[in-house]
């Protein structure tokens, strides 16, 4: 399958840079608080691929997107960088009564990805005008470059989490982003 052949031969060509991608998704995530800086510009959600009342905005995030047990993820931004990244940031939240658990299909199916415990490396970006679908990177060990180690939430808990993709060329300004088990969003993509 082209699709398999192109993503394994991407892979192998971004190896050298998937580590120093890996230290820079980290140093980004560290620490607390507000951890882009503030230099972060927002990505805006559009309406036009998601089904009605599938996403929407809110007065602190860009689009909302509802998972199950009561799971919601805020898409906070979208932003590609000069590296040639494209990373996307937002919140996790139980909004149910109960502690709830991050399922697994959050992970997707990758058996290498598998291998590195919970993540979130199950989200894709598709550009609808190249054509492509563009999933979570990995590092040379095989580990998404994507918040991990989630497994529970307990109720009104939340965590800021990260998902770093190759970016779409320059002329792609939005997005369709997925997440298995979780409505689907158009964002647009700032930088």
């Amino acid at each position: 399958m082209r699709t398999g052949f192109t993503i394994a031969l991407r892979r192998q060509l971004l190896t050298p840079v998937l580590a120093a991608a890996l230290i820079l998704g980290a140093s980004g995530c560290a620490g607390g608080g507000n951890q882009d800086g503030g230099a972060l510009a927002t990505a805006s959600a559009t309406n036009g691929s998601a089904p009605p009342g599938k996403q929407g905005l809110t007065g602190t995030g860009l689009a909302d997107l509802q998972g199950q047990n009561g799971l919601a993820l805020t898409i906070t931004s979208a932003d590609r960088d000069p590296a040639g990244y494209l990373t996307v940031r937002g919140d996790l939240k139980n909004d149910g009564a109960q502690t709830a658990v991050v399922p697994a299909e959050l992970r997707g199916d990758e058996l290498a990805v598998l291998r590195t415990g919970p993540s979130l490396a199950g989200a894709t970006v598709t550009d609808f005008v190249q054509h492509k679908r563009y999933y979570v990177l990995r590092d040379t060990s095989g580990h998404p470059l994507t918040t991990t180690g989630l497994s529970t939430l307990n109720a009104g808990e939340s965590v800021h989490v990260f998902m770093q993709f190759p970016a779409p060329p320059a002329s792609t300004t939005s997005v369709g982003f997925q997440l298995p088990l979780f409505d689907t969003a158009t964002i647009k993509i700032s930088g």
